[in-house]
């Protein structure tokens, strides 16, 4: 259980290597031996004065040198005296802690959602020192810039608008995109991510208010991956919006006409993608929280051709495999029994089909690595949607659900049908791992946890997947005082463990994607590898319990060993392929490529 929790519970040594990265001197004194450490250049500028003090990129706020005041025409404009980052980072803890609960919205409005609007403020003023305190406090802040209260944020994002913060490519866009995307002012971009609006998180459709979950994605790569945030862009493209109850709304910020589809939807995207990898060649672009007829249609239609995945059918996926590996682990099982695992898999979407995908092909190279492993992986699923059991028998069945579809006569066997209940599957399979992918809250009833105890395993594994926390389908509460003490439980939102009394403790591990992308957006960023394999995302899954940097360092070597690589910066791809036969040099190339938010010398430099 221990080696589960370790690898589901990859933030802790994320959170100890950030600290020791920017308090460790031996560390900060090691010469460097690739490249000047990110973070650690002096800056240009090209604006003084006031200018200075409202652009969140340069603004330092009272922590400005001396020398800096004179040479960029602030002396007079700040109080005299000149505090250290720490201890303005005491200052605003202090500002925060009295703020929460006067921030509210009266009492509907969550404690979560009044320290998101304090640091999106503190965001908008300074990003280092934003940076900084969410590196210092990451356990505490990364459930309020990402899930779950990212969820909240979206679905009230038109009210919470204050400045703009990435780009919008519109319908009303269309032949105009290619111009367009040269407003933004930076020259260099090395991560996008981009959505649609059209099924942010379990929430569904919400239109040009899902920008706020690619904001919430690009902090983590920042905060976790040590990107550098004025390298990072979230954009939004709005193409419409399917909720009636938004179409309706004369506040709603976003387009207030129905969705466009086929054809036209298709041309929308692809003009977008044309145009920021011709302005930015080597960016990498994540497309997040597309909805499923979309999310792998895409994904084929660009992934051998651009820097891009989709989070939720292979982010989500790595991290599904990373703890299904650890459950086999976890039950006292050798891994190469992974093959044998009964699995329950509710909900079809492209996070559940990603999963599905990525643990079939995980099982087929156990079993041989060919075509006959392949087929006989696919025997080990069960997969239930909102209409039940996918059988052959299904009419108008989804093309990525039909490898999984159970033959009719398999299917009579063991006593089921097509569109079984979940309950009925559950109380005949006997799974030894219950998936739930459905953003269904609720959907592991009672009933469906009883079945479980049915299940051939001694420590059965629930996996309760969905965002944000309402959309679980079921509470570590829920399963152990149903199932039993001896169960594995993971979930997508962040749960407190369980007191099972007598001094034992039911551990909730969370497993999410934000434990796994940061990683693969750094890795393949350093490889400058020209797409994103199905290898170099296999790869990050096996490192899901180290740090991000190892995750990373992961991604480039199996980048070059695919031979994809182009090299980053004056590291060209021979030099690479060279730092790369070394582990600690590679953990030390990623390291150095890894910005810290540390306030940089700015200097002036006339336009």
């Amino acid at each position: 259980m221990s080696n589960f929790r370790n690898q589901t519970r990859a933030a802790a040594s994320l959170i100890r290597c950030l600290k020791r990265s920017l308090i460790d001197p031996a560390r900060m004194a090691r010469p460097r031996c690739f490249t000047t450490a990110e973070g650690h250049r002096p800056t240009l500028v090209h604006k003084r004065s006031l200018d200075i003090l409202h652009d969140p990129w340069f603004n330092k706020g009272t922590a400005f040198s001396m020398t800096e005041r004179d040479r960029l025409d602030l002396r007079g404009l700040l109080p005299p005296n000149i505090m250290s980052s720490e201890q303005q980072i005491e200052r605003f803890m202090v500002d925060l802690k009295r703020l929460e609960v006067q921030a509210r919205d009266g009492p509907s409005d969550p404690n979560a959602l009044a320290k998101w609007r304090i640091l999106n403020r503190l965001h908008d003023r300074n990003e280092t020192m934003y940076y900084k305190i969410l590196i210092a406090n990451i356990e505490e802040y990364a459930p309020i810039v990402y899930t779950p209260t990212v969820g909240l944020v979206c679905q009230n994002y038109s009210g919470l608008f204050r400045r703009p913060r990435g780009m919008y490519f519109s319908a009303e866009d269309r032949g105009e995109m290619m111009s367009l995307v040269y407003n933004w002012p930076a020259d260099q971009v090395d991560m996008i991510v981009v959505t649609d609006g059209s099924r942010i998180l379990g929430l569904g459709d919400l239109g040009v208010q899902g920008i706020g979950i690619a904001i919430g994605k690009l902090d983590l790569y920042v905060a976790a991956a040590g990107i550098n945030p004025q390298r990072v862009l979230p954009v939004m493209i709005d193409v419409g919006t399917n909720n009636e109850k938004l179409l309706k709304d004369p506040l709603y910020l976003g387009l207030q006409q129905h969705r466009l589809d086929g054809d036209e939807y298709i041309a929308v995207i692809d003009e977008f993608m044309e145009a920021v990898f011709t302005r930015w060649p080597h960016v990498i672009v994540q497309f997040e929280d597309f909805q499923s007829k979309w999310a792998f249609k895409l994904l084929q239609r660009y992934r051998n051709t651009y820097r891009m995945f989709n989070d939720d059918v292979q982010g989500t996926a790595g991290v599904a495999i990373a703890g299904l590996l650890g459950a086999v682990r976890a039950q006292g099982r050798p891994m190469i029994d992974f093959p044998k695992q009964k699995i329950v898999v509710a909900g079809a979407g492209s996070a559940g089909m990603g999963v599905l995908n990525a643990a079939r092909k995980t099982m087929a190279r156990m079993l041989g690595n060919n075509k006959t492993a392949f087929d006989s992986a696919k025997s080990q699923f069960w997969v239930v949607d909102a209409n039940g059991l996918i059988t052959e028998e299904r009419e108008n069945i989804d093309p990525e659900a039909l490898p999984f579809a159970r033959k009719i006569k398999e299917a009579g066997r063991q006593g089921l049908r097509e569109g079984a209940s979940l309950v009925e599957v559950v109380q005949q399979v006997k799974p030894d791992v219950l998936l739930g992918l459905s953003a269904v809250g609720g959907l592991f009833s009672k009933e469906v946890l009883e079945a479980l105890k049915g299940s051939t395993s001694t420590r059965p594994a629930i996996f309760a997947m969905s965002n944000p926390t309402k959309n679980a389908e079921c509470t570590p509460e829920e399963a152990f005082l149903i199932v039993g003490d001896n169960i594995i439980f993971a979930s997508g939102s962040p749960f407190r463990d369980v007191d099972l009394g007598n001094g034992h403790v039911g551990h909730c591990n969370q497993g999410n994607n934000m434990y796994l992308f940061p990683g693969i957006g750094l890795g393949t960023l350093l490889s400058g590898s020209r797409i994103i394999s199905d290898g170099m995302l296999q790869a990050a899954a096996e490192r899901i319990r180290d740090i991000t940097k190892e995750v990373a360092a992961a991604v480039v070597k199996e980048a070059v060993e695919e031979d994809l690589v182009e090299g980053y910066r004056e590291i060209d791809a021979r030099e690479l392929k060279k730092i790369c036969q070394s582990q600690e040099e590679l953990v030390e190339y990623v390291q150095n490529n890894m910005w810290s938010p540390e306030y940089p010398t700015l200097v002036y430099k006339k336009d």
